[in-house]
């Protein structure tokens, strides 16, 4: 298994910065700025991944976990690899700790969301017990989302 430094995402312009280019990298209709992440921060659990080779590591990933809000607990868990780091177990690994962390929150339900064009997130999704339930648009938008329910 490959080492990974994790790190939460605070107020620290690097690591806000760095979250924000692996979200945008991986989801461009979604694109973020600073403030925007500053703001997600703030209300959901960010983290990002470096491989640590070295005393700053190289950026390869992010999670996100939105905590449950409602009655159901639901969670949202994602798991983002840039993909020069993809098919290395990486995502398993960000995986696995942000669902620990949604379930240290309290969720009974997990879901997570995927840009369908972005085929390798989707199959991640579904290798992992993940099944969709709603595809849609966002208004003004035309990039097509997937929600999917861990089984």
């Amino acid at each position: 298994m490959t080492d990974l430094r994790i790190e939460r995402v605070d107020a620290t312009e690097s690591l806000l910065e760095d979250w924000r280019h692996v979200h945008n990298v991986i989801v461009p209709p979604a694109a973020m700025d600073l403030d925007e992440v500053r703001e997600r921060a703030g209300r959901n659990h960010l983290e990002v991944a470096y491989l640590d080779n070295g005393p700053d590591g190289v950026l390869v990933g992010c999670t996100t976990v939105r905590p449950p809000t409602d009655d159901t607990a639901t969670a949202t868990v994602i798991a983002r690899v840039l993909p020069g780091h993809r098919r290395q177990g990486l995502g398993e690994q960000l995986y696995v700790r942000a669902l620990a962390q949604a379930r240290e929150l309290g969720a009974r339900r997990i879901e997570t969301v995927v840009l369908a064009a972005n085929t390798e997130g989707l199959r991640f999704a579904e290798r992992h017990g993940f099944v969709e339930f709603d595809r849609y648009t966002l208004p003004g938008e035309s990039a097509l989302w997937i929600d999917l329910r861990l089984a």
